[in-house]
Order: C-alpha cells, then structure tokens, then sequence
C-alpha cells in the first residue's frame, strides 16, 4: 500500500474517535470537525516524511486540539480565555494524550457523536446528512450525489442540522447504561436508514449510491466493536453484509431489477455471506431475540439456498411471523404474504395483503405484488389494473420497466395461439 493510500485509511478509521473526543473537547461540532481537519493537513504533511504514528487517533487529536486552541487564543487575544473545564475534560492543556487512549472514553466520544447525529429533534434525512459528514467524513459533494439533490441543498440540510443541535443544548457528559441502551436503538436504526438509501437504488442511481451500503457496514462493524456482546448489533451487521452480498447480481446490463430467484448465485460475495452467517449464529447463542436478528435470519435463509427450488420457505414464514409480533407493520404481512404463498399458493398470499390496502394504497410493492398473486391466479384483468397502478407509483424507471415486464407477458398470453405462433 502507498503512503498515501496508507494515509488516507488512517484518517478514515481514525475520524469517529478523533471527531468524538474533539468534540468531548469543545462542544462544539464546527470546532471539532474544523480541529480535525486541521490536524488531516498536518498529518498529510508529517507522516509521509517522519513516519505513522504507534497511535494516529491520539496523534490527530493531540494535534487538532493544540491546533484550535492556539486558534482561539489568536482570535480573542483581547479577552481573557474561558475557562479551561468550558473548552476541554482534560486537567492540563499540555498533558500527552497518553499513547494509548482510555478505553472508556474511547467507546463513549465514538457512541456520543453517533447519539448526536441521530438526535431525536432532527428528521430521519438530517440524521442520515449529519452522520455521513460528521462521522464519516464525506464531502458535502458526496452526499449531494447520492440523494440526487444539489450541493447547495445538501449543504443547507446539514447547517440545519448542526443549527438543531446546538440549540437543543445536547449534553456532553457521558451517557448512563439506561440512555446507552436506549439511544443504542436510534443508532442502529440510522445506520439501517443509511443502508436503505443505497439499497434501494436502482438502474442509472445504483452504482452512485452504493457507496451508502458500504458506510453503513462500516459504520455498523464499528457499533459492533463497541458492544461486542449485543445480539441485537450482531443482528443488523449480519442483515446489511448478506443484503449487499447480492449487489453484483441485483441488477442486469441495462439496469433493470433482477428478482432474488432469477439472480445468479454464483455473483454473490461468498466471503461477506459467510461473514454475515457466522455472525447470526453468533446472535443466536444469546437467545435474546430481536427484529435485525430476525431479518438477519430470513436473508441466511435465502444465503445459504443453493437454488432458488432449496429455499426454506416455511421457515421464513415463521420468521415473518415472529417478526410481525415484535415490529407489527403492514410492510412486514407484505412480505410475509409473498412466502405464505410459496408455501399455500398465491390465494393464501392474497387473502392476507388484501386487509392491508387502506394502509398501502400508494405503495409501489403492494400492488406489485397484489398483480402477482392475481396473475399466478389467472385474473388477467385485475392484475392488469394493479400493474397500471404499481407503474403509477414507481419510485424509479428500473421498477416500472420491472412491471412492465409483468404487462407484457399478460398481452401475449391474452393473445389467441395462432397468432402468437403466426399463423
């Protein structure tokens, strides 16, 4: 490796714990993260000629925290300083930041930066914005690209959400075990969005926002590093990696979806499946269920059918079923439906989604699978009409070429044989 590829890893791995403790430092997300950038430059000049440091977190923030306060002395060189408990946790200025970090505080900057990201004052696309730029250290640029929307937007949301956070006067002091534990759930649940925003791409967006599947892993192997012991966290790492181990066979040379059953197996990253399965198993020796455990299970099903004909269907059922009793959502019966009626036949799939239509009426799925269940039925005009309605509603033009496909074969099997065979 390079040293500038060497470099840049470094900083990368090293962002979340210097950004956390600079802002444990300043309480301030504009000063922590200007801090550490300052303290990047100086790396990118010192490293390559003096060599790594034996700990470049604690170098860096050694580095920018000198670095902003000789900054701040500079710029109130009229007015006294604060007081030093009003800038910093630490007893002396000039004190080594010990070679080696705490390992407490280490785990708590990480995990209060992460809590700030995904504050509950800030809506679901702040938290998103936020944590890409804070702790992951995207431009702005970057995520701009990968919510479709202009710089200038993007830069607006994420102001916003630093302006929500500092007037929520958000706590600095380390978190007790109880908050820990409940904040713990809005983490992951970022991390999941994040996900979902590069999953979810499809056709000409997939290629640029799949970055946002490979931050999230990131982000979420670093969570499970924290807590190392919690099924819960093991759960959604296991969900995401065997999700995007599928990314290479999702999609066909024009873009358009591939569904899981016509995927081509042998284009799934084995490596990140057998990641993702040792993690589960993992889970599971804790009996401490829960709804990314789940998850994580119905997708190691699918892992590890070796054919589309191998897949354990009845069991997923049950997961759904135990995943509707800990997370009731219309969403999950839709999905459950889909494996009722691999086991049943399409009516049992339609019986249960049939209920859900007042809830689902402008979502894209339920009425592409509702056209499903109907069409495996031979009710060609009813699933037609809620083809048309699926189209209507498609979020992207891979998903209405998807249901289109759908129409087509519907029009040539309503056509008589003879003229289909051109007599």
């Amino acid at each position: 490796m390079t040293d500038a590829a060497w470099i840049d890893a470094a900083l990368t791995s090293a962002r979340p714990q210097a950004v956390g403790a600079l802002l444990r430092y300043f309480r301030n997300l504009d000063t922590a993260e200007e801090a550490f950038q300052n303290a990047c430059l100086r790396a990118l000049k010192s490293w390559p000629q003096n060599g790594p440091p034996r700990d470049p977190a604690a170098w860096l923030i050694m580095v920018g925290r000198n670095v902003a306060i000789d900054d701040i002395r500079r710029g109130k060189k009229q007015q006294p300083l604060p007081e030093e408990d009003a800038i910093s946790d630490l007893d002396d200025a000039e004190e080594q930041l010990a070679e080696r970090l705490d390992g407490s505080h280490y785990r708590d900057d990480i995990l209060r930066l992460l809590f700030i990201c995904c504050h509950p004052d800030l809506p679901a696309t702040q938290q998103i914005a936020l944590a890409l730029r804070i702790v992951s250290g995207l431009t702005v640029k970057q995520i701009a690209r990968a919510f479709l929307v202009s710089e200038a937007a993007m830069e607006q949301r994420i102001t916003r959400a630093k302006a929500r956070v500092a007037d929520a006067d958000v706590p600095f002091e380390t978190p007790g075990a109880m908050e820990r534990s409940e904040r713990l759930t809005s983490v992951a649940a970022m991390i999941y969005l994040i996900f979902n925003e590069g999953y979810s791409a499809s056709g000409d967006t997939a290629e640029i926002r799949s970055p946002l599947c490979e931050e999230a892993i990131r982000l979420a192997r670093l969570l499970l590093r924290l807590f190392q012991s919690e099924p819960e966290i093991m759960g959604l790492t296991a969900l995401l990696l065997i999700q995007h181990a599928r990314a290479a066979a999702r999609f066909d040379a024009d873009g358009a979806v591939i569904l899981l059953d016509d995927q081509d197996r042998s284009l799934w990253n084995k490596s990140l499946i057998a990641e993702g399965l040792a993690l589960i198993d993992k889970a599971m020796r804790h009996r401490r269920s829960g709804p990314y455990q789940v998850q994580a299970a119905i997708a190691a099903l699918h892992a590890r059918a070796e054919k589309p004909e191998d897949t354990d269907w009845t069991q997923i059922d049950l997961l759904y079923g135990a995943l509707e009793i800990m997370q009731p959502s219309p969403v999950v019966t839709l999905n459950r439906a889909v494996a009722a009626s691999k086991v049943k036949g399409p009516q049992a799939g339609l019986d249960m989604i049939e209920p859900l239509a007042p809830r689902l009426s402008n979502y894209f799925h339920f009425f592409g699978v509702r056209g499903a269940f109907l069409m495996q039925l031979g009710r060609n005009d009813e699933a037609r009409t809620a083809f048309d309605r699926a189209i209507a509603l498609a979020n992207t033009s891979a998903e209405a070429a998807h249901i289109r496909m759908h129409l087509d074969r519907l029009q040539r099997d309503s056509q008589p044989r003879g003229k289909k065979a051109g007599k």
